[in-house]
């Protein structure tokens, strides 16, 4: 059974709470973990207020904050296998998914583990005689880190890396549906020699846990990756104490192909970009602008391609993408596809649970395409989260600039053509925090990842992300005091 971490110890939790966690692609029981109460949460936040105002981890010198970091990037390679195992069992990906997370999870640690103490600051100079002037980084406090189901581990290591690079204490509550590798992660920070209470883990659902992480006076600083709803209600909560909030939403992301685009690519990417993890990531392309011109013939390859691709769960080498995370979750796929066909889009393939028996204990949805989209409907305006891709017509760069801007989000996108006269100025016109060109879904862990727009207000990755977790003040010293006699 998974445990709370608590101020240096694992413990149970006081309310004796639990719940079984089941293995999307089949149902079966992976684990029975505890689940957090109040007192448990309170616990943590004061065991994370001691750490930052009376333990060592924030005054630390940043290189052996760095240093600490490359540790546990070194264990994480370590300890790939079981980590991967433990994240697909949870969600349900593919194994080879998950591999491939553990790498750019170990880059990511790596990468702050670097930068960790080399942006100490500035000199400036304030053009008065006797006095120097410094601007310094300084840690922000408590952060409370809360993750998303999705890519559990990864989510959790673009927070939790940043956060200590830059001397913070945290809270760390993971999705209640995928906490296995969160554990991991916290023992893998005990074993590399964090302090006691600088990281503490709680688990359980948003509403017990999360929500009194967001407004608790002792809690500096909120991190959220997740829904949009669920992100409005944290800053909200958050107002009360006018904490630091760093939010990213999701998306509905345009993938727009001009009919000049090398044909083969733009096709390949289409699909990769919203059926990779069945459409389960915040920066799916499940919007697929195409021009007049080449409607007909790349909506119809994609269609012919998405019926091929095979469903499995994590350990089949032989499938393209899994289930999805819960029959709520499923649920609700199925709920905006229905209303996209009553709203007038055509159903182009999918649109159904598979029939194979062998499939039958999993959360699957067969990867869908929905052809004569218009930005009214629900299914085009509203972030689905699953293997649904909507298509939409544009006859020239000012209707695809526009429709692709017609949406409250604004997290991420891609731009298909080979002039790249054009690729500049569309890419220019979108409003997205992320816009790729030929290509669809890489980052880079010096790249800031955000979004424009209700996509939220955080920064994560790059040398931004640990901004967020960090205070910048201007130090004024005048060494050459006198009396001013201000009020005479």
């Amino acid at each position: 059974m998974a445990e709370l971490f608590i101020d240096g110890r694992w413990r149970a939790a006081l309310g004796g709470r639990t719940r079984e966690i089941r293995c999307p692609a089949d149902g079966s029981l992976v684990a029975v973990v505890d689940e957090a109460g109040g007192k448990d949460v309170l616990d943590a936040i004061a065991a994370a207020r001691r750490a930052f105002d009376e333990g060592p981890w924030p005054h630390t010198p940043g290189a052996e904050r760095g240093d600490l970091l490359l540790r546990v990037a070194e264990l994480l390679v370590r300890d790939k296998p079981a980590l991967a195992r433990a994240e697909s069992l949870d969600t349900g990906k593919r194994l080879v998914e998950s591999e491939a997370d553990l790498d750019d999870i170990a880059a990511c640690f790596r990468y702050f583990g670097r930068l960790a103490g080399t942006e100490d600051g500035r000199v400036t100079d304030p053009g008065v005689p006797a006095v120097d002037s410094r601007i310094v980084h300084e840690p922000v406090g408590v952060c409370a880190l809360i993750t998303p189901w999705n890519y559990p581990l990864l989510q959790t290591a673009w927070k939790v890396a940043p956060a200590l690079a830059a001397g913070n204490a945290f809270v760390l509550k993971p999705s209640e549906l995928t906490p296995h590798t969160a554990v991991a992660l916290v023992r893998l920070l005990q074993e590399a020699g964090l302090p006691d209470g600088v990281a503490n883990l709680v688990l359980g659902a948003g509403p017990e846990v999360g929500a009194p992480l967001a407004d608790h006076p002792d809690v500096d600083l909120v991190s959220f990756t997740g829904g949009l709803a669920t992100g409005r209600r944290i800053m909200a909560a958050a107002a009360g104490t006018v904490k630091r909030v760093a939010l990213e939403l999701g998306g509905k992301n345009p993938n727009i192909v001009f009919a000049d685009a090398d044909f083969e690519a733009a096709v390949d990417h289409a699909l990769t970009a919203v059926f990779l993890h069945s459409g389960q990531v915040c920066s799916a392309g499940a919007r697929l602008l195409v021009e007049d011109a080449l409607h007909d013939r790349l909506v119809d390859e994609v269609v012919r391609r998405a019926r091929l691709i095979r469903l499995g769960g994590p350990f089949d080498e032989h499938a393209r993408t899994g289930p999805l995370i819960s029959a709520e979750h499923r649920a609700k796929v199925e709920a905006y596809v229905a209303a996209g066909l009553a709203e007038g889009a055509v159903l182009r393939c999918g649109g159904a649970r598979p029939d194979d028996p062998a499939l039958a204990g999993g959360f699957y949805y067969l990867p869908t395409v929905l052809d004569g989209c218009h930005g009214a409907m629900s299914v085009v305006r509203e972030e689905s989260f699953g293997p649904v891709l909507t298509v939409e017509r544009f006859t020239d760069e000012d209707e695809a600039v526009r429709l692709a801007n017609d949406t409250v989000y604004g997290l991420a996108g891609a731009v298909w053509t080979t002039d790249q006269a054009r690729a500049d100025r569309v890419g220019s016109a979108l409003r997205l925090g992320t816009v790729w060109i030929n290509d669809y879904h890489p980052y880079l862990p010096q790249a800031e990842w955000g979004g424009f727009k209700q996509s939220g207000n955080g920064r994560e990755l790059g040398p931004t992300g640990l901004a967020e977790y960090r205070e910048t003040k201007h130090i004024w010293r005048n060494t050459a005091p006198k009396a001013q006699y201000w009020f005479e």
